[in-house]
């Protein structure tokens, strides 16, 4: 997926909040649960540049309501249409890449032109490459004596870190998506605010209700309730060796699989 390289225009700092009050799930934008907020600070100038909601287990549980039946559906789903669908994701995230590449900037502090390379350029390509993805997986393989199918494993609960914003939640959503499976998406708290993005276009392309969902929050609130809950297979974790010891704790509950 091509992104143009010309850096985006520098920011400037007297821009309005960027306010987001509601959360994603089920293919609706909804009212949190949770009745707390984050505010999301400029990197450069220790200004706040907007508010994000703060959800709670109660926000988890309706994602997991929603995601359970959307599974079901969305995994019999010939794969390269699940893949081609990433790949409509991949084609919109490029055509916001210097807003991406804005906000980021903005939020960790990377140099517009590298953002704009690295922190709005990797999304688009994870979601793009989907199709070429699913053509090279052995989807049945003989081994010996045994099938070996590869099938989608459920509902996943993707949590993230800061460094890497959109990267991190696209390199985990995409082949989430095209193996088959929903996703409950939760960001980090400190640079959430191109996941709002990805929500968008997901809405705006009208992927089944309830394959993606979005719910900010904190790791010991949000997270700890996605690794916890009953209804989610599998947890993909990129953060800090403290937060994964305390996924991999929680998560142990319900023997979930972990990545």
């Amino acid at each position: 997926m091509a992104v143009e390289t010309q850096a985006p225009p520098q920011p400037t700092h007297d821009q309005e909040p960027i306010t987001r009050d509601r959360l994603y799930i089920g293919g609706e934008w909804v009212e949190p649960h949770g009745t707390g907020t984050f505010e999301i600070v400029d990197s450069t100038t220790e200004q706040v540049i907007g508010t994000i909601p703060a959800g709670d287990a109660s926000d988890v549980d309706r994602a997991v309501t929603a995601a359970r039946p959307a599974f079901e559906a969305w995994s019999q789903v010939p794969a390269h249409e699940r893949a081609e669908a990433c790949a409509a994701i991949g084609a919109k995230l490029a055509e916001r890449a210097q807003e991406i590449a804005g906000l980021v900037a903005r939020e960790v502090g990377m140099p517009l032109h590298l953002s704009l390379a690295i922190q709005a350029g990797l999304p688009a390509m994870d979601f793009a490459s989907m199709p070429t993805a699913v053509e090279q997986i052995a989807w049945e393989e003989q081994a010996g004596n045994s099938l070996i199918v590869r099938e989608p494993v459920g509902v996943v609960g993707c949590i993230t870190p800061w460094n890497y914003p959109l990267h991190q939640i696209c390199a985990k959503v995409a082949p989430a998506l095209t193996a088959g499976c929903a996703v409950i998406v939760k960001p980090s708290e400190v640079t959430p605010l191109t996941s709002f993005i990805l929500a968008e276009i997901v809405d705006e392309l009208g992927l089944p209700a309830g394959v993606f969902n979005l719910v900010t929050g904190d790791g010991p609130t949000v997270g700890e309730a996605l690794a916890a809950h009953e209804g989610i297979d599998m947890v993909s974790f990129t953060g800090s060796t403290r937060a994964g010891r305390r996924v991999s704790e929680v998560a142990s509950g319900t023997v979930k699989r972990r990545r």
